[in-house]
């Protein structure tokens, strides 16, 4: 898969490619989130080399990323492919990435689940996120699957835990009283909130919760 698109900054215009990653790849990655990520380094959340290999093996059509005209690797994407019975039922990120081995991915499942999105710092808030969550949907047309699953850290929810739920906190932001990084943007790309995850990954900001969204392929069949 390789989409070529631009990115408009605050001064200039970048070329870019989104394409599938490459074993070649993988040092940049592992870069990328270090940078990306750099509050979730001590947790162990950087993907180890033998982990982004094994994504390649079983699912190389699921990990994307975004690069500049001169091999600059600024954003990447890692899913795979899942059945979640029920559907809407409670997990863990390591339980439903396999403990980010993705061992677990099902070919004949019917749902893609985000496993994570990462974007440099300096390009950040200029789309490269949505075009990796568009890039995703065409993924899921393109497989006849039913639908995009995601889990989002409340990534500001710390500031108001001591006054409201996680539940009230994601309300308020699915209302616009509240602007959080993470599920904002979610929200934004069309997905649809389902409920909040208790215990979904340790991170102080969220205090290990997150949201449950949903993104519906309308053109699933049913037929996959």
């Amino acid at each position: 898969m390789m989409i070529h698109t631009k990115l408009t900054g605050m001064t200039r215009m970048l070329k870019t490619t989104i394409r599938n990653i490459h074993k070649e790849d993988i040092s940049k990655i592992i870069a990328l989130q270090r940078q990306s990520f750099s509050d979730m380094a001590m947790y162990g959340m950087i993907w180890p080399v033998a982990f982004l290999q094994n994504h390649l093996r079983v699912f190389p059509e699921g990990q994307l990323c975004v690069e500049l005209e001169k091999g600059k690797i600024i954003a990447s994407a890692s899913s795979l492919i899942i059945s979640l019975e029920p559907s809407y039922r409670d997990h863990t990120w390591h339980e439903i990435t396999g403990f980010g081995k993705f061992d677990n991915h099902d070919p004949k499942g019917d749902t893609l689940y985000g496993a994570d999105i990462s974007t440099h710092p300096k390009f950040q808030g200029q789309g490269v996120g949505t075009m990796l969550y568009m890039t995703r949907k065409k993924l899921v047309i393109e497989l006849n699957l039913k639908r995009i699953v995601v889990g989002g850290r409340l990534y500001n929810y710390y500031k108001h835990a001591d006054k409201m739920t996680p539940q009230e906190y994601a309300q308020k932001v699915i209302d616009g009283e509240l602007t959080d990084p993470v599920l904002s943007f979610q929200l934004k790309n069309g997905f649809k909130f389902i409920k909040v995850l208790p215990d979904y990954l340790y991170d102080r900001r969220s205090m290990n919760y997150a949201s449950f969204l949903e993104w519906v392929n309308p053109e699933y069949t049913g037929n996959g």
